[in-house]
């Protein structure tokens, strides 16, 4: 596995997806369908926004996810997320993670990461627990999916954390 900057190469891969867009798209909470334009367009947009810091997770070369921080820095904070198209359970996630909480707290000198993660996702919220997130609390019924209300869960990392 590596970590690169997302480059639009890659945009044919984000379209293409996964062995199972549907579950990544019930993990994320995602509803939208997309185009190539649409990723070509969100790769342009972070490839030129100072505050977005987004890695691509490759493996071999080929595209299975991202992890980016969006950056707030009046507030030394950032929002962080994380989607795998591939390659589930083989801790590429967790050094993803890692990877952006060094970044953000050694190179941008931030305080806070914060996330969200939908109340059905035990092995990303086991994953952040064992990082050193701590839930701070719920957005009741956030997502409805497939007829069903789900919460979303408020995580966060501070710099201060004894990680």
């Amino acid at each position: 596995m590596e970590l690169v900057p997302l480059r639009r190469e890659f945009a044919p891969q984000m379209l293409a997806g996964g062995p199972d867009n549907d579950e990544v798209n019930r993990l994320t909470g995602t509803h939208a369908t997309f185009v190539l334009e649409d990723y070509e367009a969100y790769i342009e947009r972070t490839l030129n926004d100072p505050n977005r810091y987004t890695r691509a997770i490759t493996e071999d070369g080929r595209f299975i996810g991202e992890v980016v921080l969006t950056i707030n820095p009046p507030n030394r904070s950032a929002g962080m997320r994380i989607a795998l198209w591939d390659g589930f359970g083989k801790g590429y996630g967790t050094a993803a993670i890692k990877h952006v909480l060094d970044h953000a707290f050694g190179e941008r000198n931030l305080h806070r990461v914060e996330l969200e993660v939908y109340e059905f996702n035990d092995r990303a919220i086991h994953v952040y627990r064992k990082l050193g997130f701590r839930e701070e609390g719920r957005r009741r019924d956030a997502l409805l999916w497939d007829g069903q209300f789900y919460d979303s869960i408020v995580m966060s990392i501070l710099s201060t954390d004894n990680i």
